[in-house]
């Protein structure tokens, strides 16, 4: 044909996506980080998934699970796996001690082996494993790293086809590696460090982690392969911490290299300063003297993917921490709609931005409709009902230092809609007899909000009040200490008005 002919009318216009065969597909490592992304991905492309976990209730609360079959397993244990496997196509391997116990490279060998084993006796197709980076010719390798190859190797040396990726840092709210990255730039303006900050990394994204973990799933030409994923960019680990400091707002840190600093003392160091555990950061700290850029690029010709930078990953990752434990935020996201960059429900405690709360839960005799009328009069003439000189000491020092102050007042004395101005604050969502939430616009050194929600409980109501903080660098986390005490005179007291005043109306 021509580039001028047109196609004949009843000729199908071109498909712009392949269509998926489904597969029944069990995953080793639900529980993980990357697992839990993982399933999602594969419930959302309609495949068949199984989980297998020790303790199975610890996915009762992740949104996929009634889409899902989970059994109880371990892989140490092969009579669970033979029935984790029984009438699976491929399997999905996450599982990594990380320096659990003392034995922990042989507990990895030992699993691999028996997942091996029993994929081969299931008669599965692929088995699909996540490692990390580096290269074994040039020696050197961390232990964190040797093992991770060991265990790939391992998988591979059976009769079932093994597809490993390896990857170096990966970017995602959550992943330990960007948490401990996270934590040391935001917590310390002034950093010694090791020479490892001149070591060269290739950072990814965790959706393009998933991306291509999907991507090889039944993918003929990844059998039996080692292939080698990375982000659009080749940094060091310093030039990392500045593209982290930039995306953040944070002020470019000031880096000390010295020549001697041992992994154990730095582990001990990221333990003190960051909520990563002193024994997760001892294997990874060891892990940074290790070169982990890509060299094959073979997986470009097998998965169709084009990665993203690491300043993007980066953003991504940090788009949702102003929602972290704000009612109606990514909690509530639908299943498929919600980016794997952000955290999940059961992230370790230490995943994610850092948030301080100040809580306060009252009942009132009296309907969710009155209570919340109460929280949405505050503010203008009306004034905060309580502590009002302590409100006007901070309108007052946040004028000084170029803020709005309490100067504003509110467009209507008892109406609201989102956008409205309430002195300081800025109504960030309402909805009337059920939750109202300020977003602040004074000047505080990261990003603050204050929130009512209420529910029916009996013959009255519960009124929930939260007043958040997500602090930006060490000033923020200094911002907050140094203000706590004086919330005991103010949000407590201010809960138990509003219900007064709702029984008393």
């Amino acid at each position: 044909m021509s580039a001028t002919e047109e196609p004949a009318a009843d000729q199908p216009e071109a498909e712009e996506s392949v269509e998926i065969e489904p597969r029944r597909v069990l995953v080793a490592g639900a529980t993980g980080y990357i697992g839990r992304r993982l399933v999602s991905e594969l419930v959302g492309q309609g495949h068949t998934v199984r989980c297998i976990a020790r303790t199975p209730s610890k996915l009762d609360a992740e949104i996929w699970r009634d889409q899902v079959e989970v059994v109880t397993g371990d892989v140490l244990d092969p009579v669970t796996l033979k029935n984790a496997f029984s009438g699976m196509e491929i399997a999905y391997y996450l599982v990594h001690s990380i320096g659990a116990d003392a034995d922990w490279e042989q507990r990895d060998r030992t699993a691999a082996e028996n997942f091996r084993d029993a994929a081969a006796d299931a008669g599965l197709t692929q088995i699909i494993y996540l490692g990390g980076l580096g290269d074994d010719a040039a020696g050197g390798l961390s232990h964190h790293l040797a093992s991770r190859h060991d265990v790939g190797r391992i998988l591979a040396s059976g009769s079932v086809p093994a597809t490993e990726l390896r990857a170096a840092v990966i970017i995602g709210s959550g992943s330990a590696s960007f948490e401990m990255l996270r934590h040391l730039v935001e917590v310390l303006p002034i950093m010694t460090t090791p020479k490892w900050v001149t070591t060269r990394v290739q950072p990814i994204a965790v959706q393009d982690v998933l991306g291509y973990l999907v991507g090889v799933l039944a993918n003929p030409a990844s059998y039996g392969q080692t292939l080698e994923i990375g982000g659009a960019d080749v940094l060091t680990y310093r030039e990392m911490m500045d593209a982290y400091a930039e995306v953040a707002g944070l002020r470019k840190r000031i880096i000390i290299t010295v020549p001697v600093l041992s992994p154990r003392l730095s582990s001990l160091w990221v333990g003190l300063v960051t909520p990563i555990p002193a024994d997760l950061a001892r294997p990874l700290v060891d892990s940074l003297v290790n070169e982990v850029v890509v060299k094959d690029h073979a997986i470009e010709e097998m998965v169709p993917l084009v990665p993203i930078d690491t300043r993007e990953a980066i953003k991504r990752a940090l788009a949702r921490v102003r929602d972290l434990e704000v009612k109606t935020s990514w909690t509530d996201a639908e299943l498929f709609g919600r980016s794997p960059a952000e955290p999940m429900r059961n992230d370790p405690s230490w995943a994610g931005g850092v948030v301080f709360s100040d809580i306060q839960s009252v009942f009132a005799q009296a309907s969710p409709e009155a209570v919340m009328q109460e929280a949405a009069s505050l503010g203008g003439e009306r004034g905060w009902i309580v502590g009002g000189w302590l409100w006007s000491i901070r309108g007052l020092m946040d004028s000084v230092f170029g803020g709005p102050g309490m100067r504003r007042g509110r467009r209507h004395p008892t109406e609201l809609r989102v956008g409205d101005v309430v002195d300081f604050w800025r109504v960030e969502s309402y909805e009337p007899g059920r939750l109202l939430r300020l977003r602040a616009e004074m000047r505080v050194p990261g990003r603050a909000w204050i929130e009512w929600e209420v529910t029916p409980e009996g013959s009255g109501t519960r009124l929930e009040q939260r007043a958040s903080f997500q602090p930006r660098g060490l000033w923020g986390r200094a911002y907050w200490y140094s203000v706590a005490p004086f919330h005991r005179f103010i949000f407590k007291p201010l809960a138990k008005r509003l219900a007064l005043e709702a029984e008393s109306k």
